[in-house]
């Protein structure tokens, strides 16, 4: 078998597809390598000029941001190659008569047909060789280059590579004529190479298209997950089509039954798709993540929560509105499988979660849109219209009247939504699994699919209330200046505002009139935001009571209304400034005043932004925390002291912004400074303040803002607010997510030395192996 494979390998280098194939694939991959390097170099150099300490954002790995879109690129083509590369390996026995020689020979048809696809392994070797010049580059080109997913990465090409030569190898042995051959080999790879989104419609069709798909496994590996459900894949693939070829020319030799010959095909078949069944059942499916971040992998947080809950079956629900306008036609039936990837991390920690589908039709009430759309038509012939137009079976879709019997879905309006039921238990979750390794406010669901499932658990979520009943801001309002956004996050249908909203990330929100009720013992935080009307002394005393026995707050008040808040803070041993900060500029309204964040604002939680902040100031990056600009805000003064310790979280730009006495006037003439007047100069004026004193059982905490718009509907800041959050609950809600920093954070490879690494990689190293390839068979045709 090992003679068989030299003697292949001699006839592939002896001829110049081999070397023209080697020559093409180093091209393009020196193409597409330096198209990326290049430009990225160009923009570091012009960085570092400006800062020798710069780096790119902490927790992104430079290896992943190169290199993933380098294999992305080569990843289609990959097809192209095989077909020369198989085409006459079979075929050549035949017309060249050396079959009869090589049936002749003391050795087995499995051994001859394995040792001419071993040679082919061979040569898929070389040409992964290939891609290791681009690696071993990166290694001078990037600071601390991370090696395990970029072998990931060839492994999956490599198996990729050789499956795909299978599948040739045994279009090869179908006919004698090498162009035929070639011609079939490219259609069957070019069907497999793009069949996995094919057909997603049909039931019946789906998970063959899918299984089908040659692609698509490749392309976790390029990412950095290696799974043991995609290796025996391509090593199932590889298994058949290497059978087949053998039952082929098996059947060249020997007089059978068409039966015996079918059977034998059958047994191939049915073999190859039992070890590929079984292989990816979840519980049998082994992973490992190659990435120094663990992009593939949950949080430890999710983590953990998913193995404690391995006792009982999680059923997840999907409910799929036909007539929903925010994703009209997505989520269907078509789309099935890859929903079910989508929640494949998490099925990897617990195998026992099933997935169920509820698809259904129905409108809000006062939604005319699609009647307006389709006249004269029922809500039941509209829906069969839409299906329709969507190539799905009407059939499948539940009327108004069958879903009601099942669910009330009014209060989701109708749109996507999951329901999660565990132990009796069930909760409603919004969002679709997403990214991991971010926060919510940067995309990713896990901190609120972390939320849902520790309710599943019974974990006694932290409850938050409103202060209502003195004109407060009101969470379920959706006017500009109100809270419903950041709290219930019922402000329209937008998925982003329905994400950040507290009680999607864990928090059990509720208004609290004071004038009529107690603050419950179990109260997690206390808002109080901006009331316009003074505080009654029962209110006041319930207040203080609370605060007394260390219960936590937030406290928003706004300029011009500081007698209402006064108050109550003067026992905290803080004040509202009388007054308004001001900042005078040629382009903006006085009123708008820059502020920047302190130290003990990045140390509240695990915002990702504070993070990086934190990362470049203990870096000595000169970098400088982004300005914030506030309208209408007012300083907090130390009054008296009151047991707390204060501390400064958002301060004005030092010199810039000072305190004017009385009524502001923001679109007339800038105000001007007056000292005999009350104004108030300084370097710089706290616009929040943390307070914190030792309690018996727990650290009380409070946090007073001179600004309410910066949690409002249009003023909303959500690094800001939610850190504030999260510090008042402890840390534990909202769940952030956070990846470790990329140790691979810059590059080092020069402008001018990256020109000249286009030159080698395009031009010198092709034309050596060029010139070597002609040589050898120059010499060979001599000899």
């Amino acid at each position: 078998m090992i003679k068989i494979a030299k003697n292949e390998l001699r006839n592939l280098f002896f001829s110049p597809v081999a070397w023209f194939l080697l020559i093409m694939f180093l091209i393009m991959c020196g193409y597409f390598y330096t198209g990326i390097m290049y430009p990225l170099a160009k923009e570091t150099d012009h960085l570092i000029r400006q800062d020798p300490n710069w780096i790119y954002l902490p927790t992104l790995s430079i290896t992943a941001n190169i290199f993933q879109p380098f294999f992305a690129a080569l990843l289609p083509n990959m097809y192209l190659f095989v077909p020369l590369l198989t085409m006459s390996v079979v075929s050549r026995e035949f017309n060249n008569g050396t079959i009869k020689l090589l049936y002749s020979c003391p050795i087995t048809l499995n051994r001859i047909v394995l040792g001419k696809y071993l040679a082919m392994m061979i040569y898929n070797f070389a040409v992964m060789l290939v891609l290791g010049i681009f690696i071993v580059s990166g290694a001078f080109d990037i600071k601390s280059l991370d090696y395990p997913p970029l072998l990931s990465a060839i492994l999956g090409f490599y198996l990729l590579l050789c499956s795909l030569t299978a599948i040739g190898f045994f279009m090869s042995s179908l006919t004698t004529y090498p162009i035929v051959s070639a011609i079939a080999s490219f259609t069957v790879l070019f069907i497999l190479m793009t069949i996995g989104g094919l057909w997603q419609q049909y039931d019946l069709v789906r998970d063959l298209t899918w299984f089908l798909s040659v692609r698509d496994r490749t392309e976790k590996m390029m990412v950095g997950l290696i799974t043991t459900k995609d290796v025996i894949y391509y090593l199932v693939i590889m298994y058949m089509f290497v059978g087949f070829t053998i039952l082929k020319l098996k059947a060249g030799r020997e007089t059978k039954p068409a039966y015996i010959k079918t059977i034998r095909h059958v047994t191939v078949v049915a073999s190859g798709l039992l070890i590929g069944y079984i292989s990816s059942r979840p519980g049998f499916i082994g992973y490992w993540d190659t990435t120094a971040l663990k992009t593939n992998t949950l949080h430890p947080r999710t983590q953990k929560i998913l193995r404690e809950m391995r006792d009982s079956t999680l059923e997840v629900t999907l409910y799929v509105n036909l007539l929903d306008h925010n994703t009209p036609g997505q989520w269907l039936p078509k789309t099935r499988n890859i929903y079910m990837d989508i929640w494949e991390p998490y099925i990897r920690y617990k195998p026992n979660i099933t997935l169920k589908y509820e698809y259904y039709y129905d409108l809000l009430p006062g939604d005319s849109s699609y009647y307006k759309q389709f006249p004269g038509k029922t809500l039941r012939q509209i829906a069969g219209l839409m299906a329709k137009g969507y190539q799905v079976n009407a059939a499948i879709f539940k009327s108004p009247e069958e879903m009601h019997k099942l669910t009330d879905l009014k209060q989701e309006a109708y749109v996507m939504v999951m329901q999660l039921k565990y132990k009796g238990r069930t909760t409603f979750l919004r969002f679709l699994p997403s990214q991991t390794g971010m926060n919510f406010d940067e995309g990713s669901t896990e901190p609120n699919i972390i939320a849902s499932l520790a309710r599943l658990t019974g974990v006694k979520m932290p409850r938050v209330a409103f202060v209502s009943g003195e004109l407060e801001r009101n969470i379920y309002k959706r006017g500009e200046r109100e809270y419903n956004m950041h709290a219930i996050g019922n402000n329209g249908d937008q998925t982003y505002i329905k994400r950040i909203a507290l009680t999607n990330l864990g928090f059990d929100v509720d208004t609290l009139n004071l004038a009529a009720q107690d603050i419950p013992g179990d109260l997690a935080i206390l808002v109080l935001a901006d009331p316009k009307m003074e505080l009654s002394p029962a209110v006041l005393d319930k207040l203080r009571a609370y605060i007394v026995k260390g219960g936590n707050m937030l406290i928003l008040g706004e300029p011009g209304k500081q007698y209402v808040l006064n108050p109550l803070l003067q026992s905290l041993g803080v004040r509202l400034a009388g007054g308004q900060l001001v900042q005078p500029n040629h382009d903006e309204t006085a009123d708008l005043v820059s502020t920047y964040w302190t130290r003990n604002y990045l140390n509240l939680a695990e915002e990702y932004e504070f993070l990086l902040w934190k990362h470049l100031l203990d870096h000595k990056v000169q970098a400088y925390p982004p300005v914030i600009r506030l309208r209408g805000i007012t300083t907090i003064d130390h009054v008296i002291d009151s047991g707390f310790t204060i501390r400064p979280l958002l301060m004005t730009a030092s010199g810039k912004a000072w305190l004017k006495a009385g009524r502001l006037v923001a679109d007339s003439v800038a105000p001007v400074f007056k000292h005999e007047e009350g104004d108030l100069n300084g370097d710089a004026f706290p616009v929040a303040v943390q307070l914190t004193r030792q309690r018996p059982s727990k650290e009380q905490r409070i946090v007073v803002y001179g600004d309410a718009d910066i949690a409002s509907n249009t003023g909303l800041i959500t690094d800001l607010v939610y850190s504030i959050y999260s510090w008042l609950d402890y840390n534990e809600f909202p769940a952030y997510t956070n990846v470790p920093y990329a140790r691979d954070n810059r590059v080092t490879i020069t402008p001018g030395r990256a020109a000249g690494q286009k030159i080698i990689y395009i031009w010198v190293l092709p034309g050596i192996l060029l010139v070597s390839g002609a040589v050898l068979l120059l010499r060979r045709r001599r000899k």
